[in-house]
């Protein structure tokens, strides 16, 4: 801005004629110092704009311009344009180099794939080699560290060495691509997986369909938890989850146990499932910290049937603080538990529950329990409501009646 101008007073159409200059400099700019120049302008012009005292649009107008708007718009278009003249730089370089590592390092291969990604970073490597003239070597996360300190050392100026830093971008694209085109383990299908890992080795001449399931008996008779625990992991299918889970209670050793109390620490459902079916009183001070869990009410119902089929009565007092819990379908979970631990204790909550709960299904549950517990004062307590309104209520009070009519022991 010349001296003497009032920069309040700068007219639209002057701030537009400077942008269209600054357009034609960025247009004929060669070098990093000519769209420095370019940006040096382009602040000029912000500041200005930024200053100016322009019209505003007519508000009764729809179709009104907006003079100081149009002109933002050009300005922001033109820094867009000069970012994209700017480099490239050997910085780019590295960081690609850098995000394959990352790639090569963080990806599961498999045995194919972990030739096919040294083989894309060997010649990676000699691509640099060529390029840079160096005499690096090697086909992992170290070749590639090398890779990147040659670059830096190599002081590459973005004028003046564009065409080896083009050169270099070029090779990292290569790389990218050999790496994308390397065969990853989530690749496979699970099947694949599976045979990679040597899961169906043990099969010959099976009778059992299907093979999967054929597979998990043979290793559970071996009394391979491993084994196990991997079809565990890859089949999405309630009967192979069912048949592993039954398979590990049954093998129930210090390995299954191990395994699936280190999955229940990260609240794994299918590992809670087991420590439950193998009665594993071990686990009930892990499984006890899930009770309160309310924002997932999966984990609760899962962890409540465990509780209840290992049945320690240490749980009894925190499962019968949630048979007052808001959401209504933990609630039955909380009850049956209570009634397969069986401990006496939970009888006046659960009587509580079977009169005032307005969730009938809990109010059932409440009743099983009782009946469950078993004692006389357990019974009574249930058969109360043999004209109850709820049908399943009804049911579990009737038989709760008839076992009272039996002589109780004392």
């Amino acid at each position: 801005m010349t001296d003497g101008d009032d920069e309040t007073d700068l007219p639209a159409e002057t701030l537009g004629t400077r942008l269209d200059d600054a357009a034609e400099a960025l247009d004929a700019a060669e070098t990093e110092d000519d769209l420095d120049a370019v940006e040096e302008q382009l602040d000029g012009i912000a500041e200005d704009l930024e200053a100016a005292d322009l019209p505003a649009p007519d508000e009764d107008d729809e179709d009104a311009e907006d003079p100081a708007a149009e002109l933002e718009d050009r300005l922001d278009s033109l820094r867009e344009d000069l970012e994209a003249a700017r480099g490239p730089y050997a910085s780019d370089v590295i960081d690609d180099i850098e995000d394959a590592k990352a790639t090569l390092t963080d990806t599961r291969w498999t045995e194919d794939g972990e030739d096919e990604a040294a083989a894309a970073v060997e010649s990676f490597v000699a691509d640099v080699n060529e390029t840079l003239d160096t005499d690096l070597s090697g086909d992992d996360a170290d070749a590639l560290d090398a890779a990147a300190e040659a670059v830096a050392d190599a002081n590459l100026d973005a004028d003046a060495d564009a065409e080896t830093i083009a050169a270099l971008l070029e090779a990292t694209d290569d790389l990218e691509s050999g790496l994308a085109d390397a065969e990853e383990w989530d690749d496979l299908e699970t099947h694949e997986q599976l045979r990679a890992q040597g899961y169906y080795d043990v099969l010959g001449h099976y009778k059992d369909y299907p093979p999967e399931w054929a597979a998990l008996k043979e290793w559970e008779q071996r009394g391979n938890v491993e084994m196990v625990l991997l079809a565990l992991d890859s089949f999405q299918s309630d009967f192979m989850e069912r048949h592993c889970l039954e398979a590990l209670t049954r093998m129930n050793d210090e390995g299954a146990f191990d395994a699936m109390h280190q999955r229940a620490g990260k609240r794994d459902k299918p590992g809670i499932k087991a420590l439950g079916k193998m009665a594993a009183e071990d686990a009930v001070e892990t499984l006890i910290e899930y009770v309160d869990a309310d924002s997932d009410p999966g984990l609760q119902k899962v962890t409540f049937k465990a509780l209840g089929e290992i049945g320690s009565e240490e749980a009894t007092g925190p499962l019968a603080n949630k048979l007052v819990a808001e959401n209504e379908q933990i609630r039955p979970y909380a009850a049956r538990a209570l009634g397969l631990i069986g401990d006496t204790r939970a009888i006046e909550p659960l009587a509580d529950t079977l009169a005032d709960d307005d969730h009938d299904e809990t109010r059932a549950a409440a009743a099983w329990a009782l009946r469950q517990i078993g004692t006389e004062r357990a019974l009574e307590a249930a058969a109360d409501f043999v004209d109850d309104r709820a049908y399943l209520v009804q049911h579990e009070a009737e038989q709760a009646s008839e076992s009272l009519s039996v002589e109780q022991p004392a």
